[in-house]
């Protein structure tokens, strides 16, 4: 079962917005069992919009479209889908005393402007909106759904879950899919394909192989999809396992993109905590770990120690340390983490000093070298030198995820 999504808005072509609505929708749609065959972006432009859906219905089995639903003229969304399913426009009471009700929680006077939003053609099924004024319209034609949604992000998703996504289960019946994805360091993308060349021509033609980089870190996801529930499911186990197997040591956890939440997990399930002493990466670590709802369970603090001085004074870095073998050095990236690690009382402590570019560099460290280091509260601390020589955004996220991903490693070493 094919699913088409269209996304319509000047502003995401032009690249003042990020479309984030065709992410979200594909993840829930895929979820469910459905195939997203296409994701298409257009103008608010009425041809665009009539060709774009019109295409979209011979090459798939149901059309989702977000945007253009607002009440201003440069919304036109609604106009070009009734006069494309021959409907004329006609205000919809359930969904006026919807915007009413609004308008009146957040103390705004309704206006004549507004009041368009309770127009909707006169053939559509309405899907309510409740957190906002723009009812989404569902249409059908031959057997094919061509559903109209807010491009507002969290009131498309909410009438994603709740309405949207019932109606099409209930509409259609879909395949059962499966995923099992996993987290891979210490391998580039070629040398691993080489290395499962073998695995990748063994696997069932209902299950697909794919190679997902991020910066100095590598996902896999294989993916099953069939009739047969039971069949899908047991063959994607049986082939994960054999997977597993090939990755050796080069695997370090599965199904989380994100590294901070893997690690957080880990820690959170052995009752232990985390600090962080940055330079180069300028809190960044800190940054992704603290993204996390529950975090300050498992993290205590960070030190971005920037300069020589902070170093110094806030990390215990030996001022003759920084003199004899620079800041970008193994003895003051190890200096760092037990300084964090006393300063914050915690397990573990990661630190990271090193050149971002493009200035800074000398003959002896290059653009892109960086020490990492982890300390534990036994007094024990390994570090490594490594050469990240790309952009200065790249480079903090390769040295974020190699940082994250070598206490990942540790960590269930000691398991």
């Amino acid at each position: 079962m094919n699913v088409e999504i269209i996304s319509i808005g000047d502003e995401l072509l032009i690249g003042q917005v990020i479309n984030t609505n065709c992410t979200s929708m594909a993840k829930m749609l895929n979820d469910k069992g459905f195939n997203v065959n296409k994701v298409t972006t257009i103008a608010d432009d009425a041809t665009a919009i009539e060709t774009g859906v019109k295409e979209a219905l011979q090459n798939s089995d149901c059309v989702l479209i977000t945007g253009g639903l607002g009440p201003t003229k440069d919304d036109i969304t609604k106009y070009t889908l009734a006069k494309m399913f021959g409907m004329s426009l006609i205000e919809s009471p359930r969904v006026l005393e919807n915007v009413c009700s609004i308008f009146e929680k957040r103390g705004y006077p309704m206006t004549e402007t507004n009041r368009k939003q309770a127009l909707v053609p006169n053939g559509c099924t309405v899907i309510d909106n409740p957190i906002g004024t723009a009812p989404g319209m569902c249409f059908e034609k031959d057997g094919k759904l061509v559903i109209s949604m807010p491009g507002v992000p969290f009131e498309m998703e909410n009438m994603m879950k709740e309405r949207v996504l019932p109606l099409l289960l209930e509409h259609y019946k879909v395949s059962a899919i499966f995923h099992r994805t996993f987290i891979t360091q210490g391998i580039g993308e070629s040398f691993l394909s080489d290395k499962l060349e073998d695995f990748e021509a063994g696997l069932p033609s209902f299950i697909k192989l794919a190679y997902l980089p991020k910066p100095n870190v590598l996902r896999l996801r294989l993916s099953a999809r069939g009739e047969n529930h039971d069949k899908v499911k047991a063959e994607l186990d049986n082939q994960a396992n054999l997977l597993l197997k090939e990755l050796g040591d080069y695997f370090i956890g599965f199904d989380e993109d994100n590294l901070a939440v893997l690690l957080s997990q880990i820690l959170l399930e052995r009752g232990e905590s985390l600090a962080t002493a940055e330079s180069c990466t300028g809190g960044n670590i800190a940054h992704q770990i603290t993204l996390l709802a529950g975090a300050s369970q498992i993290y205590k603090g960070s030190v971005v120690s920037y300069s020589n001085e902070a170093k110094a004074a806030l990390l215990g870095v030996k001022e003759e340390t920084l003199k004899q073998y620079g800041a970008v050095s193994q003895q003051v990236a190890e200096q760092m983490a037990l300084g964090a690690v006393k300063k914050f009382n915690t397990t573990y402590a990661v630190s990271t000093t090193g050149i971002a570019g493009p200035t800074g560099a000398t003959q002896d460290k290059p653009v892109g070298t960086v020490w990492i280091a982890i300390a534990n509260n036994k007094g024990k601390c390994w570090a490594s030198k490594h050469g990240f020589f790309s952009s200065r955004e790249n480079f903090i996220n390769r040295a974020t995820n190699e940082c994250l991903s070598q206490l990942i490693r540790l960590i269930n070493n000691k398991k």
